[in-house]
């Protein structure tokens, strides 16, 4: 099945009208109040991002929804927010209380982003979701299409350092020319990851064991084909499995590839070349070597962009890369955390004149070696004028305009879904931009649609 033939019109719910409108579910925060907010996802990330949104101030909490509501990590924040409505089916939220919110956040695992997110356009609802910003090449093009065809709706995704120094010092240094001539860019994250330590042989899936009391492991499931429970799918382990997650390339590629890929307009790429051990058909690998090759730009030069994760595959490191600082301002996930290492997650990046080193997230980018940047007249940075959250917020009044959007992360979230179908085929593909189709390869074609989705679940895909 083709992306062309699978149908990219996105309409509203036959009842969109029965809960809210766009244009009516909006006006409370465009009148300047707080904006009324529903949380799905209440636990772990999604503790920190309801914080977060609580601490700016601008956020009225009013709806918790989880599917393990009532597990020991949602406590927090319903003991937080007593007076909050709460669910554990997102669906059943949307249609009981959807006239008294205006905007929802998201932060369950990647492959539920996408139904949420849908039915969350459809009934007129701001929306703020996790990174990546969905699972599957075509799930990214239908929420950029939905985004488009409602652009009074605030989008954001959440990789937060879009709203933090190294966004604005990026920008800047481009249009300065001081970013210039980029040919090539490493993206690296070398950190152990929860699945580095599994058994690589595997030949099945997980053995069903009995569901935990408080969870609605069906409602977990969302649209992908039914997994017998087990924990290693639960609390975090979803993110190293193919049908449930994106690895480290879509979990760190979010907060390390998202500036170079926005202002150097890097696209879609056209080739994606994977080098793999610890390869197998269920999880992903012990390490990968990914190249995205991007074609040139207007009159800015072809682009290889190589990923590399994996504790021992280690990129090349230029002369004079001085020390590798880790990023601040990165948030404790449970996911196997991060400590200084070697080198820290981040990436270097070629231009014709210059050598830039970064980091992840929000950090600032440097000239190397350092020697290189004296005699260089830098351009002032502006500094932020809202956090992620407070933009989000701010974009929901009317005030600013989301600096993740979708339409700037879709297609970022695309060259991770490529990424994943390199990593699990273990094979090289071609990709025609245009045609928005894998044409060397039916199998990986194939896999831009993914499975089709649970009955029940079909009508996001529509």
């Amino acid at each position: 099945m083709t992306l062309a033939s699978a149908g990219l019109a996105v309409g509203l719910r036959a009842n969109a009208g029965s809960s809210s409108s766009s244009s009516n579910s909006s006006s409370p925060a465009s009148a300047g109040s707080k904006v009324n907010l529903a949380c799905i996802g209440v636990g772990n990330r999604g503790e920190q991002i309801i914080n977060d949104f609580h601490n700016t101030g601008l956020a009225n909490i009013v709806a918790l929804c989880d599917v393990d509501l009532g597990a020991a990590h949602t406590q927090a924040m319903l003991a937080k927010f007593p007076k909050a409505k709460r669910f554990k089916d997102f669906r059943q939220m949307f249609d009981k209380i959807g006239s008294e919110f205006e905007a929802v956040c998201i932060a369950v695992p990647d492959h539920a982003h996408f139904p949420i997110s849908m039915l969350a356009i459809a009934e007129g609802k701001h929306v703020y979701v996790e990174k990546p910003m969905a699972r599957t090449f075509l799930e990214a093009e239908l929420m950029m299409e939905a985004a488009r065809k409602h652009p009074k709706i605030a989008t954001q995704v959440g990789n937060q350092g879009h709203s933090e120094a190294n966004y604005f010092q990026f920008k800047a240094w481009v249009e300065a020319g001081i970013i210039k001539d980029v040919t090539a860019i490493t993206a690296h994250m070398n950190n152990d990851r929860r699945w580095h330590a599994w058994d690589v042989n595997i030949y099945k899936l997980p053995d069903k064991e009995p569901i935990p009391d408080t969870l609605d492991w069906n409602t977990w499931m969302s649209a992908v084909p039914y997994h017998e429970y087990s924990p290693k799918y639960h609390y975090g382990e979803w993110r190293s499995w193919y049908d449930f997650g994106m690895g480290a390339l879509g979990d760190w590629g979010a907060h390390i590839m998202d500036t170079a890929h926005e202002f150097l307009q890097l696209g879609l790429p056209y080739e994606i070349r994977p080098t793999l051990t610890g390869h197998n058909d269920y999880f992903f690998p012990t390490s990968s070597t990914v190249l995205f090759r991007f074609p040139a730009r207007g009159d800015m030069p072809p682009v290889d962009l190589t990923w590399y994760d994996g504790v021992n595959n280690l990129p090349p490191i230029p002369k004079g890369y001085g020390k590798s600082e880790l990023a601040e301002g990165i948030p404790a996930s449970g996911q196997g955390e991060i400590k200084p290492s070697t080198i820290n997650p981040g990436k270097i990046i070629y231009g014709k004149d210059l050598i830039f080193k970064g980091g992840s997230h929000g950090s600032s980018l440097s000239i190397i070696p350092e020697e290189k940047a004296k005699g260089i007249k830098l351009p002032e940075v502006p500094q932020s004028p809202s956090n992620h959250f407070e933009n989000f917020l701010h974009a929901c009044m009317g005030r600013e305009k989301t600096r993740s959007p979708f339409e700037i992360h879709g297609p970022l979230s695309q060259v991770f879904s490529l990424g994943v179908i390199a990593q699990r085929l273990n094979a090289p593909l071609y990709f025609d931009s245009r045609l928005k189709q894998i044409t060397n390869n039916a199998f990986a074609n194939a896999m831009l649609t993914g499975l089709p989705p649970r009955t029940g679940w079909e009508q996001y895909y529509k």
